[in-house]
């Protein structure tokens, strides 16, 4: 199974792509979500495609909130499961995240555990 991970913070990007690792995931990163919007339509129809993105945010270029609407509007990736991992804590937030077209919200800080339970609940992880 493949992962991308959008997040502007490396430290970030590392930790998550090693929890992803360890379960079995091959893990694409992104900094920001135009360059992730590039990863997903450069693989749209190959292997490498992502099965799961998670997504800050907070990013420069294009962030969280508008990389989940421009997904979700590419009929091609209406199937992938959108995971936000964010800093953002308001359950406004929580609410706007979810109804653009996130199926899952972890709010940073976050433990191996908790993103293993969101696996769980998307059906993809043990």
């Amino acid at each position: 199974m493949n992962a991308l991970i959008v997040d502007d913070s490396r430290a970030i990007r590392r930790i998550l792509s090693g929890m992803l690792t360890d379960i079995g995931f091959a893990v694409a990163e992104a900094s920001h979500g135009k360059e992730a919007l590039a990863h997903l339509q450069a693989n749209a129809a190959s292997t490498s495609r992502p099965d799961l993105v998670l997504v800050d945010w907070n990013m420069p270029e294009m962030n969280g909130l508008e990389l989940v609407q421009a997904v979700r509007r590419d009929e091609r990736f209406a199937s992938i499961p959108l995971m936000m991992v964010t800093t953002e804590t308001e359950m406004a937030q929580v609410l706007r995240a979810l109804e653009a077209g996130a199926q899952e919200y972890v709010m940073k800080p976050f433990t191996k555990e908790v993103i293993e339970e969101k696996l769980r609940v998307l059906g993809l992880a043990r």
